[in-house]
């Protein structure tokens, strides 16, 4: 069958059973097994057994152990105070920096990605407490919004992430690179996110009051004590994955251990915050997890299609060069990231894309990263940007100003996947370090 004819069949598949509301899991079942008994003609029989294979295959990957317990360490942490300890501990430090509190956003953002994995849940925890608290001092609200909007993206960039670890199975890239490969990228952004508001804070100095409270060494050694547990606990988690000393599942069980005893030391241990913890954990894991199987089989459905490498040899035959071949997929991203959320873009692309990155001469642990900030902006991407609907039920705004207020912050991804374009060394540097 023709590339035309097989791409025809699985977008209108993809049409039928995605576009009607129903669950994605089922839908991509079903898109697989239409796939191969339409286009491959594939008995019933056939498609059940292959099916059977892929996903017991799949099910069974040590690597996808540390998706549930990172999860479970990072909802045991957004039911304490650690977000309160985050806006006491680095307020002073980010005082009399241009911006003043509106880098609370930023590095906030940044200091719980590293025990979160999720970016939703990165903004939720940090948003409660920093935009109530921005709103009441006299900042701008687009400004504090579309800060917190950018920045709360770095729970899928800054490690650990359940992106990369989703992202890790389906490649077959190593997980703990990947971590390591995530780092100084991430810190880039922050800091371009930080310069951004910096400058506007100059050019528009009413967007920024000026911070009323105390600043000295001893209130900044004040807030250093408050980052201390978070900052333990990220030390022990990331310092275990790079030093060899743990597997990435065994790092996320470590954080874990450390997550609760946070909460017995801090004196907020309770049976409930464990039940809920574990329930919210296990119904979100079994989501990803069950995307991640059906992925397998769509991934198996396409390669019987032999879509990838028609795909690929199609491509080549365009002669793009391999930045050419990163804008298509870029565009592909973006609108993709209008209608889906990060788990079902990656485990529906990478089947396709992974082939036409290797064969336009990228590494596959740079695309990683590539890949994880194309979901940053589907997550503040309308109309199912998550981020967005999060920022607006905490800025009690509207939706409209919500997207208006993320936009540069948007735009300043979109830089920040040039620059690592051009130079991928930031990406790779560390991981092949290591």
């Amino acid at each position: 069958m023709s590339i035309a004819a097989s791409s025809a069949i699985l977008i209108a598949l993809l049409v039928l059973f995605l576009g009607s509301g129903g669950w994605i899991f089922s839908g991509l079942m079903l898109v697989g097994a239409s796939s191969m008994y339409f286009a491959l003609d594939f008995n019933l029989a056939r498609i059940g057994s292959i099916a059977t294979k892929v996903i017991s295959s799949s099910a069974i990957s040590w690597e996808l152990a540390a998706i549930p317990i990172f999860m479970w360490m990072g909802d045991i942490i957004f039911r304490t105070d650690i977000s309160q300890r985050l806006f006491r501990g680095l307020a002073p430090m980010v005082a009399r920096v241009p911006g003043g509190l509106l880098h609370t956003n930023v590095f906030g953002c940044t200091v719980f990605a590293a025990i979160s994995g999720s970016s939703t849940a990165t903004t939720a925890t940090v948003g409660k407490i920093t935009i109530p608290e921005l709103l009441r001092r006299g900042y701008d609200t687009g400004l504090a919004s579309g800060s917190l909007a950018g920045a709360g993206s770095f729970g899928l960039l800054i490690p650990p992430s359940i992106a990369m670890i989703v992202y890790g199975v389906l490649a077959e890239v190593s997980i703990a690179k990947l971590f390591a490969a995530g780092l100084i990228p991430g810190l880039m952004m922050a800091l371009l996110y930080s310069g951004y508001i910096a400058i506007m804070a100059i050019l528009r100095p009413e967007t920024a009051p000026r911070y009323e409270g105390e600043v000295s060494l001893r209130t900044v050694l004040r807030g250093g004590v408050e980052l201390l547990p978070i900052m333990l606990l990220m030390c022990v988690v990331l310092g275990s994955i790079y030093s060899g000393i743990a597997t990435p599942s065994e790092a996320a069980a470590v954080g874990v251990f450390g997550a609760i005893t946070i909460t017995v030391v801090t004196g907020q241990f309770s049976l409930a915050l464990m039940r809920e913890s574990l329930m919210n954990t296990i119904r979100i894991s079994a989501m990803i997890l069950m995307l991640i199987a059906a992925s397998s089989f769509l991934s198996a459905a396409i390669a019987y299609m032999h879509l990838p490498t028609q795909i690929t040899e199609a491509i080549s035959a365009l002669d793009l060069s391999p930045y050419g071949v990163l804008l298509i997929l870029a565009a592909l991203y973006i609108v993709l990231g209008m209608f889906l959320d990060g788990t079902s873009m990656t485990v529906m692309t990478v089947p396709i894309a992974v082939p036409l990155i290797v064969q336009a001469g990228f590494d596959p642990l740079w695309f990683g990263i590539y890949l994880v900030i194309m979901i940053e902006m589907s997550a503040i991407t309308p109309p199912v940007g998550l981020n967005l609907f999060v920022l607006q039920g905490l800025t009690g705004g509207t939706m409209g100003a919500t997207i208006r207020a993320a936009l540069p912050f948007f735009v300043l991804l979109c830089i920040g996947t040039v620059i690592l374009a051009i130079f991928p060394q930031i990406v790779l540097w560390l991981p092949n370090s290591l």
